[in-house]
């Protein structure tokens, strides 16, 4: 196990990551970039109840979980309290009180073992997934980035910086997902569902492409493809017309992924980097992965996919940009706050 040497003292630095911005309460445990455990008690099946995440019943159910989730961890990783070295925690962006009840959690645990805290941005968890799949990854590669919050495709030019190359103008793909999987009738979570029904559909429905032309630089728009989905079906409700629900999730999925995918190799071979990675929940999309890792191979460029459980919201992505963090000594205080939002860059 990847904890001391001869010496007694540690070769690599033990990170305990904790993840509560949504709906998961989660905890994972890393020694460098090896992941020794990771937990995870979801309330998903709770919100979907209600249509979509209820920020209270979060809120309430991380409450109840997170001590759980942090004993399961310790125990996977078969390390006590006193082995950590420091203690990463998601500080936004997310549901306040979420976040609230594990930077809560986080704080008094460093403050209470004397060691570092660190406040990881969300997203960059998401983009620091990529380490897991790969530990021998280096900077610099093109990143895809597309969750729930944001969309984008960067330039990661070394551990703790990038360039944004391309964004939407307004919704999230994730979000244009949840949104267009209610239009259609389909449980939440949206995303899953909507692939799984697309698979069932094929090609006929005419929608906008998610790629825009917006002040001489590339940038897509998922509000106009959402608006788009839900003219179409109300249209054909209106008009008593029959509608494929499948060939609209079809149609949908590839106005809203293809360009994604055409973007982000686009910019690797004109960067001159040989390297392509991902993350964020909406790089769990087998279409999406499907779609990148042929267009990948087609321009000979290494694709790094995190597993899919990687990519939707964990600890171990938290705790993986804890190390890089940490390594660059980016250590909070005691007073930092819990933040809704926070821009990509």
């Amino acid at each position: 196990m990847c904890l001391k040497d001869t010496n007694t003292t540690k070769s690599q630095p033990v990170i305990l990551g904790i993840e509560s911005s949504c709906d998961e309460t989660a905890c994972a445990v890393i020694c460098g970039r090896k992941l020794l455990s990771n937990q995870i008690i979801s309330s998903a099946s709770e919100q979907a109840k209600y249509g979509g995440v209820v920020p209270e019943i979060a809120s309430r159910m991380h409450i109840e979980a997170v001590d759980e989730v942090a004993a399961r961890a310790l125990a996977e990783a078969e390390i006590t309290v006193k082995d950590i070295d420091a203690v990463a925690v998601t500080y936004g962006a997310g549901l306040l009180g979420a976040l609230l009840v594990g930077l809560s959690f986080a704080k008094g645990l460093a403050y209470s073992l004397g060691v570092p805290l660190i406040a990881v941005n969300h997203i960059r968890g998401h983009l620091a997934a990529a380490y897991l799949d790969a530990p021998e990854l280096e900077p610099p590669f093109v990143t895809l980035l597309a969750s729930g919050g944001h969309t984008a495709i960067l330039h990661t030019k070394d551990y703790l910086n990038f360039e944004v190359l391309a964004s939407t103008l307004d919704d999230a793909a994730g979000e244009a997902f949840d949104k267009c999987a209610r239009v259609l009738g389909l449980p939440y979570p949206g995303g899953p569902n909507i692939e799984r029904l697309a698979l069932e559909g094929k090609e006929g429905v005419k929608l906008p492409s998610a790629l825009v032309k917006h002040s001489e630089r590339t940038a897509f728009s998922y509000s106009g493809l959402k608006t788009a989905v839900i003219n179409y079906c109300h249209t054909a409700e209106q008009r008593g017309e029959a509608y494929s629900k499948a060939d609209v999730a079809y149609a949908f999925q590839c106005a809203a992924i293809d360009p994604l995918v055409e973007k982000t190799v686009e910019y690797a071979l004109s960067l001159g980097v040989d390297c392509v990675t991902a993350g964020g929940g909406v790089i769990a999309n087998g279409y999406l992965r499907k779609k990148l890792a042929s267009a990948c191979e087609r321009a000979h460029l290494k694709l790094v996919l995190p597993e899919k459980k990687y990519c939707t919201d964990n600890a171990a992505m938290i705790a993986a940009e804890g190390l890089n963090q940490y390594r660059a000594g980016n250590f909070a205080s005691m007073d930092i706050n819990a933040c809704a939002a926070i821009p990509l860059k």
